[in-house]
């Protein structure tokens, strides 16, 4: 009797988890563009074979640009099963004239333009984009303790 394959369980969205640590986050003001992108890219996607830590957009000549996306693509080689190949380069973002001119003039008060997830749920793969203000390490300190001692309250909370 044929065995039945098991779905994959894919992840609807790649959640870019270090870009609230790094950077103070705007959280009212993201906004939702859309990624040109190759086949063995979407597939990439798809999979949930991409990394968004370390990444940021930058505007160069009027448009929205991805840098250091890692995309894990798959490499249709004879004889090397599952090979897969790291590419960061670039990729351009979709947005709208006026959201691209929003964002540049706000970059220019030294806000960062951070990826927060990558949405693959449904026809298109979308990247939530959000402006962030840097943390110095000594606000990273204290969210670190700030999140410890809400764990400890909610254990002692737990407890009883």
């Amino acid at each position: 009797m044929a065995q039945k394959k098991k779905p994959k369980t894919v992840r609807s969205a790649i959640v870019n988890r270090r870009a609230t640590f790094d950077y103070a986050i705007d959280s009212n003001d993201d906004l939702v563009v859309g990624l040109a992108l190759t086949g063995p890219e979407t597939r990439a996607a798809r999979d949930g074979h991409i990394q968004l830590k370390g990444s940021f957009v930058t505007i160069r000549n009027n448009e929205l640009w991805l840098n250091n996306a890692s995309f894990s693509l798959k490499l249709n080689e004879k004889g090397k099963v599952g090979a897969r190949t790291i590419d960061t380069a670039p990729r351009k973002l979709l947005a709208k004239r006026k959201q691209i001119d929003d964002l540049q003039a706000r970059k220019q008060t030294g806000m960062t333009i951070v990826p927060l997830r990558l949405l693959t749920k449904g026809r298109y793969i979308k990247l939530v984009i959000a402006l962030g203000k840097g943390k110095k390490n000594y606000d990273k300190r204290e969210t670190l303790k700030r999140r410890d001692q809400e764990r400890e309250a909610q254990r002692a909370i737990k407890s009883f």
